[in-house]
């Protein structure tokens, strides 16, 4: 079942981005939302291909979606979808976003997966299944040092506290490389061994499930910033293997 939940879960964000693609630099009425983010109709339009494609095919589950709200299920398990994961760069015409699905069973990450149309790139992982970027086994990076590391945050803004905030200024100040290639974008770098940490002060469970068991299962570590290894935690931090436990140590508060 964990293969093929992980192929479904692949099959289901390639369909999403591809129906978001089509809106790609095009002309958008952008919305402000409740909690002040964007929204356009390629959100919703995603969004809603992605509902339609789950109750063809597991019409038992549930769906919790950042834009359409949640819809009941009886099987006990659910999908998690974030029809565009960083939806200022999409409609600035930045590439780095991304379509996000994640199933899931209680608090436990039965699969995930992400996909970055615009820049052709898709991450996909299930407990025990590997982590396939692309079609081929990934995984992070073997970098021990935080002085030959690249960190990444979407916006140091989100802290919630001063304490973090240091944390955050004085863990780059040591790091070789920081930036802000954030969002979704981040995590496909961490777990291909292309940055080494990324760091997430507030997340929603559209944000977060998928990363988990793409992040694990390519050989990191992902917990939120108390060291709580879950996605439901409201907070992220995904790291390879080697400084899990030094990034984090800058966090603790």
């Amino acid at each position: 079942m964990s293969r093929d939940l992980l192929q479904a879960a692949e099959a289901l964000a390639r369909h999403i981005g591809a129906v978001a693609l089509g809106h790609y630099r095009s002309v958008l009425t952008v919305e402000t939302k409740a909690d002040g983010s964007p929204v356009t109709v390629a959100d919703r339009e995603a969004e809603a291909a992605a509902r339609a494609w789950i109750a063809e095919r597991f019409p038992d589950d549930g769906v919790l979606g950042e834009e359409l709200g949640e819809h009941e299920g009886t099987s006990g398990r659910r999908w998690i979808i974030d029809p565009i994961d960083g939806t200022k760069s999409f409609v600035r015409g930045v590439p780095l976003w991304g379509s996000l699905v994640a199933v899931v069973e209680g608090d436990r990450v039965l699969a995930g997966a992400a996909c970055f149309p615009a820049v052709d790139e898709t991450i996909a992982a299930a407990p025990g299944e590997g982590c396939w970027w692309n079609g081929q086994r990934t995984g992070v990076s073997d970098c021990a040092t935080l002085a030959g590391a690249t960190v990444l945050i979407t916006d140091e803004r989100t802290f919630r506290s001063t304490a973090l905030l240091d944390g955050w200024r004085t863990l780059i100040g040591e790091a070789a490389i920081a930036r802000t290639w954030g969002d979704c974008y981040g995590y496909l770098l961490v777990a291909t061994g292309r940055a080494e940490a990324m760091v997430d002060p507030i997340v929603n469970p559209w944000d977060a499930a998928c990363f988990q068991p793409i992040i694990e299962e390519a050989g990191g570590v992902f917990t939120a910033l108390d060291g709580t290894p879950s996605a439901f935690a409201g907070s992220a931090i995904a790291t390879n293997k080697a400084l899990a436990a030094t990034v984090r140590d800058y966090f603790d508060d």
